[in-house]
């Protein structure tokens, strides 16, 4: 899985796990009628099923690295559903559900996660007008312009079988998106590869949706004991913040 990750963002194959790269771990396959209509697996289980709430998104997490994993490393996980919170928003209605993750290599703990996911009706409008945001201290670090075949091959890595992804007529005439949609995660990865050590904690939140076919600016501003990172579409708003610590 290292190699294959290594060769969908274009960078050497790391002997370590390098930061975030344990979103490939632990997927979940399902025969066809365990699917939903987005390609998701169908509602329930583990996570509320919430059917009145039709899509479901990552919205962000908090991810502390206890000690490295190595290629080769048997790994376990325990997940558990630590809140469900009910909000209304501009949108309607939203439920808000954190799942804590726990990642286990030979040298016990590896990983703590926290993921928030967020789930909501069909009101409102898709995407939401972005607001352009200055450049401040934050420098450039790099650029990316997400394609089909990264988004196909991040959604194989991962297990991510959202239409949103890879399949434009749904994209488009359901969910409402302009075009197919960049895994928040997959931002996330790329933010974290811009840190020149391996953070202690990393903590991620996105802003708005991120498309195929436009140019993603990185970057990322260092201050004190914190480095700042943030993705701006062509627009300039903000698609995907978050902070990283020793």
């Amino acid at each position: 899985m290292l190699a294959a990750m290594a060769a969908t963002l274009g960078v050497k194959v790391p002997e370590i796990l390098p930061p975030l790269w344990h979103w490939t771990l632990f997927q979940e396959w399902l025969p066809p009628e365990g699917l939903g209509p987005d390609g998701h697996p169908r509602r329930g289980g583990f996570l509320p099923a919430l059917p009145e709430l039709g899509r479901r998104m990552w919205a962000g997490g908090r991810v502390r690295f206890l000690c490295p994993l190595r290629a080769g490393d048997a790994v376990t996980r325990m997940s558990t559903v630590t809140s469900i919170d009910e909000k209304i928003g501009r949108s309607g209605r939203l439920v808000f559900v954190t799942v804590h993750h726990t990642i286990s290599g030979p040298s016990g703990p590896a990983i703590s996660e926290d993921q928030d996911l967020v789930y909501r009706g069909p009101d409102g409008p898709a995407v939401a007008p972005g607001e352009a945001m200055p450049n401040a201290l934050y420098r450039p670090r790099g650029e990316v312009c997400p394609d089909p075949v990264l988004l196909f091959r991040y959604s194989a890595l991962t297990g991510n079988g959202h239409r949103i992804h890879y399949d434009m007529d749904y994209a488009r005439t359901v969910e409402g998106y302009p075009g197919l949609v960049v895994h928040g995660p997959l931002q996330a990865t790329l933010l974290a590869g811009l840190l020149r050590h391996p953070p202690g904690r990393f903590h991620y939140r996105g802003r708005r949706p991120a498309f195929h076919g436009e140019v993603l600016r990185l970057e990322s501003w260092t201050h004190d004991d914190c480095t700042e990172l943030r993705s701006r579409d062509p627009s300039g708003a903000v698609c995907m913040e978050a902070e990283a610590y020793p």
